[in-house]
């Protein structure tokens, strides 16, 4: 881990010009370090890139791909090699994030809608052999609504009565009351094997070998993984054509690059395809004529947890003024050269279900609120303390590099007077201090991936999921309780929509989190890849038509790159 002290303030202006010059200066000035640094890694040469087959495809990640195993998932590059690459869902999105049917062929609705009949698809078997049976799935829905096994999304399964396989190609599901929608937890909750994991206490399974070793049923098959480096994939030929077929792609390595100037150092040498890249660097990767930038949305939305059961975050004034102290459209240009959106609550503006309010920087009202809750300064810029204390916290975050987001809210926040210390960690030290209970950091900041139908504020809020996944500040009340119950409820799409809406009033007024922005999905892609299509199903919806072209990065590149 790394700490980093607080960043003196911009000198000039509002400090966003200079400090997204620095960010693309120190881009350029590192890409020659990290493109040696990615040929020591992939023992290369200085002067030569290694031939690839073909057909295998390299992409980064940000961190270790946290567990191959759904039921316990909240990182989102892992969900989606659980749903795309890995393992099959019952029903999946199409483009317009419409149910359609996957392993579950086709089912109808009782005429009350309290019954559900899925008719699955009966020549899909595990890579170990064994056939996927309506069974596996019912074990599955029976493990991600036991409140053990600490599924994120179980407040979708809640009415959920029963989930039974009657025989090996049908399952039926029985709800409490009418379903006014088909649950689509069921397009993004892909199966495990029962025989697999059946001997797992559900309490355990984060911890079971089948989440760094597992069995899939998917279009590519596990090979193997090397912890914090990389994971590798390769097609399963058999892959029944009825689910879409076996992908193009022969061998898929999804590798572990943290570092934003690696990321762009590994595109142009060749030896990544696809990397998500800092919004700063699209216009460097869109000059070269090998590469390719796409953008597109994504749900996912950042944001400071509080810890609300300690000082200085016990008091909703020292909350509230955090969040009015974030110039966000700032944040927005500097760290993202605006391809992201400010944050006013939770849930992005192009959902349904948004509240119709822009974000708030009032350093005024900030200060009011500071100085009514004790925190005050002894003159004009000091440092503000309480009773000899000063007004100090630490901020943990992911990651090893500059962290711009973190520095921009340090500088933002050291004009209120607040000290705020950052603090780097692992992916996986991370995650164990935000769910660990009671809770003990101060305040942290993380992407929440999202879905469409906004379990994911219910995974962080409602009493009943407490000590979940996405339970990281602990905070409950009965109130929320009430309203996410409504929400989830709701008997038509007006009453859903006044429902989410009401939910987000509430976390307003309670500043359980301030949220930053709402990001938008850049990557940048070799050249020698086709077929990427990515939208708000993710990155890898389209992996099993994705094409490479030629047998190596070829010739070029190295002319280019001596």
């Amino acid at each position: 881990m790394r700490i980093m002290p607080p960043a003196p303030p911009p000198s000039t202006g509002d400090g966003s010009s200079g400090r997204l010059a620095r960010l693309v200066s120190r881009v350029v000035a590192g890409v020659a370090v990290a493109i040696v640094a990615l040929a020591i890694a992939f023992g290369l040469s200085s002067c030569q890139v290694a031939p690839r087959a073909a057909t295998t495809v390299v992409m980064a990640s940000g961190s270790d791909l946290e567990s191959a195993n759904p039921l316990v998932t909240v990182h989102p590059l892992s969900r989606q090699v659980q749903r795309h690459v890995l393992l099959v869902s019952l029903a999946r999105y199409d483009s317009a994030m419409e149910p359609e049917p996957y392993l579950a062929r086709s089912w109808e609705w009782s005429a009350d809608r309290t019954t559900l009949t899925m008719h699955l698809f009966n020549g899909l078997r595990w890579h170990d052999g064994v056939p996927t049976t309506a069974r596996d799935a019912a074990f599955t829905l029976d493990a991600a609504r036991d409140p053990a096994t600490g599924y994120p999304r179980q407040a979708d399964l809640a009415g959920l009565r029963s989930a039974v396989a009657e025989d090996d190609s049908t399952l039926v599901l029985r709800f409490d009351s009418a379903q006014p929608r088909f649950p689509t937890v069921l397009c993004e909750l892909p199966l495990v094997p029962e025989h697999i994991l059946a001997g797992v206490e559900r309490a355990g399974m984060r911890q079971a070998a089948f989440g760094t070793a597992p069995v899939g049923n998917g279009p590519f098959r596990f090979v193997s993984r090397t912890a914090g480096s990389k994971w590798v994939f390769e097609r399963d030929s058999t892959f029944p054509a009825v689910l879409g077929g076996p992908p193009h792609v022969r061998r898929l390595v999804v590798a572990v690059v943290d570092e934003a100037t690696t990321k762009f150092a590994g595109l142009v040498s060749g030896e990544l395809d696809v990397a998500g890249i800092a919004p700063t660097m699209a216009a460097l990767v869109a000059r070269d004529p090998q590469l390719r930038v796409l953008t597109y949305p994504v749900l996912f939305s950042t944001g400071i947890v509080f810890n609300t059961h300690r000082a200085p975050f016990s008091d909703v004034r020292v909350r509230r003024a955090i969040d009015l102290s974030l110039r966000r459209d700032r944040i927005v240009m500097a760290a993202f050269a605006g391809l992201a959106e400010p944050a006013s609550g939770p849930v992005p503006p192009a959902s349904q279900f948004a509240l119709d309010t822009a974000a708030v920087f009032a350093p005024a009202t900030a200060d009011s609120l500071l100085d009514a809750a004790g925190w005050r300064r002894v003159s004009e810029g000091s440092p503000r303390s309480r009773d000899g204390l000063p007004l100090r916290f630490e901020l943990l975050t992911v990651g090893s590099a500059d962290n711009p987001v973190e520095q921009l809210i340090q500088a933002d926040l050291a004009e209120r007077g607040i000290r705020m210390e950052i603090r780097q960690m692992e992916m996986v030290g991370f995650l164990a201090a935000a769910r660990r209970r009671p809770k003990t950091f101060d305040a942290l900041i993380t992407g929440i991936p999202g879905d469409p139908s906004l379990s994911y504020l219910a995974a962080m809020y409602a009493s009943g999921m407490a000590g979940g996944a996405l339970d990281y500040g602990d905070f409950h009340s009965p109130a929320l309780d009430a309203l996410l119950a409504h929400a989830g409820t709701a008997r038509n799409e007006s009453e859903r929509v006044g429902a989410w809406r009401d939910v987000q009033r509430e976390l307003l007024r309670d500043v359980p989190a301030t949220w930053v922005f709402h990001s938008r999905g850049v990557q940048g892609l070799s050249g020698r890849l086709n077929g990427v299509a990515m939208d708000l199903r993710g990155e890898l919806a389209t992996v099993t038509a994705w094409r490479v072209d030629g047998d190596s990065v070829g010739d070029a590149r190295v002319a280019r790159h001596p």
